[in-house]
């Protein structure tokens, strides 16, 4: 199947049910990344992905990997460490240095390139994304980003400086997540840092489904006000 080139004057986007099985979600190339494609694209359950030097790709993969915040899953050593945890966990205090800290935080390179970065701030500023801060004193050691599609969360990266930092910001979040009405965090791909914190596959369908009922429906208000959590 051959592989659909998006306009840069349109936001329309195929189907997901048309992304390839190998690789597997690979829906579509090029657009751009402004805030109206973004939003257009996350959605209809699709999310931009590719290595630096490369064109735009849209992914829309299958199965989906999702976190019900209520079955988060806190081991007994996480929750020993947590008891007794040196961290403070803030809410939109820090975006800019989350996600540079998820792009510097890869070893083997990031997709997080400069062009992402400027995309991501722009939904910040907008209201759409959103920070999760882990400090050591005043030293920011993890956290997290991503995007609120009403009662979803679609998370796009952590990092971890110390340990259990990321975790530790992932965990926070959840209850907190929960606590405003939250039903929902799209984790994209299985990997097993998430699986071991409670995360599991569902079908496309069934996550566009859910796409389709909990986007439109609302949080407690102000619930994304930047806020100390923990």
């Amino acid at each position: 199947m051959r592989l659909i080139q998006l306009s840069r004057e349109s936001l329309n986007f195929p189907p997901p049910e048309m992304a390839l099985r190998e690789p597997n979600g690979l829906l579509a190339m090029g657009g751009d990344l402004s805030p109206a494609r973004l939003l257009s694209a996350y959605h209809r359950g699709i999310f931009p992905w590719f290595s630096p030097g490369d064109p735009i790709l849209w992914w829309s993969p299958d199965p989906r990997a999702v976190l019900y915040p209520q079955r988060f899953h806190l081991s007994r050593s996480m929750k020993r460490f947590h008891n007794n945890s040196p961290y403070r966990v803030t809410l939109n205090q820090n975006f800019h240095e989350v996600i540079e800290g998820c792009a510097s935080d890869r070893q083997e390179g990031t997709w997080i390139t400069t062009q992402v970065q400027r995309a991501w701030l722009k939904l910040f500023e907008t209201g759409h994304a959103h920070s999760v801060e882990v400090w050591h004193q005043n030293e920011l050691v993890g956290g997290l980003y991503g995007l609120a599609l009403g009662q979803i969360f679609c998370g796009e990266s952590m990092f971890s400086r110390r340990e259990n930092a990321s975790k530790t910001a992932l965990m926070v979040f959840s209850r907190y997540f929960d606590q405003q009405g939250g039903k929902l965090i799209d984790c994209q791909v299985l990997n097993p840092h998430t699986a071991s914190l409670g995360a599991q596959e569902i079908s496309r369908a069934d996550y566009l489904n859910l796409v389709n009922s909990l986007a439109v429906l609302p949080l407690s208000t102000g619930c994304w006000q930047p806020q100390t959590l923990f």
